[in-house]
C-alpha cells in the first residue's frame, strides 16, 4: 500500500558549509547522515566555495553550516551569499532552512547574520540555529582541528533528520 504522504517526488536538500577546523564539517556530516535516511530526500553537501545560484534554485530545502569566526560567520559563508542573494532573490521564497554553527564562544551573531539573510530570501526557519560552542579562546585552540562530540553530532543528525522528515510529507 502506497504511503499517503508520500507524493512520489524526489526533494533536494542542499547543504552549504564552511569548515577551516573541521568542527563544521562534523555537523553538517551528521545533519546529512540524519536527512538521507528519509527515503525521499537527496542530499546536497556543498561546501561554500563550490556552491552557486543554481545548486539555490534547484534545492527544495537549505541547511547552512558556519564556524563563529570573530563573532561573526565565516567569510566564505558571507562570499557564499554575496554571489548567491541577488540570483535568488524572490525565486525560493518560502522553502524551509535550518542553521548549524559551530562557535568558540556563543555563536549568536552569526546566527543572526544567517537569518537576516534567510529571511530576506523569505526562507522559512523551521528550528531554532543550533549551536555548538567549543569553548576554543586561545589563538592555539582556535587554530586546533575540533573535535565535536557524539551528543552534540546526534543533535546535528537529529536536525537533518528532522527537517528531511518534514520536507518529505510537506510540512515545509
Amino acid at each position: 500500500m502506497a504511503d499517503p504522504l508520500y507524493s512520489g517526488t524526489t526533494k533536494t536538500l542542499l547543504i552549504v558549509y564552511h569548515s577551516m577546523t573541521g568542527g563544521t564539517r562534523q555537523m553538517v556530516e551528521a545533519a546529512a547522515r540524519g536527512a538521507a535516511a528519509e527515503p525521499v530526500i537527496r542530499v546536497r553537501l556543498l561546501p561554500a566555495l563550490v556552491a552557486q545560484a543554481a545548486d539555490l534554485l534547484g534545492a527544495d530545502g537549505y541547511l547552512f553550516g558556519t564556524p563563529e569566526n570573530l563573532g561573526a560567520m565565516a567569510g566564505l559563508m558571507k562570499d557564499f551569499f554575496d554571489r548567491t542573494y541577488y540570483p535568488a532573490l524572490d525565486r525560493i521564497n518560502g522553502r524551509p532552512y535550518a542553521t548549524l554553527i559551530c562557535a568558540g564562544s556563543d555563536g549568536h551573531n552569526a546566527a543572526r547574520q544567517v537569518e537576516r539573510i534567510a529571511t530576506g530570501w523569505r526562507l522559512k526557519a523551521v528550528a531554532d540555529p543550533l549551536i555548538v560552542c567549543t569553548h576554543a579562546q586561545t589563538p592555539e585552540a582556535i587554530l586546533a582541528p575540533k573535535v565535536i562530540n557524539p551528543n552534540d553530532l546526534k543533535c546535528c543528525e537529529e536536525l537533518g533528520a528532522a527537517l528531511a522528515a518534514g520536507m518529505s510529507i510537506g510540512v515545509f
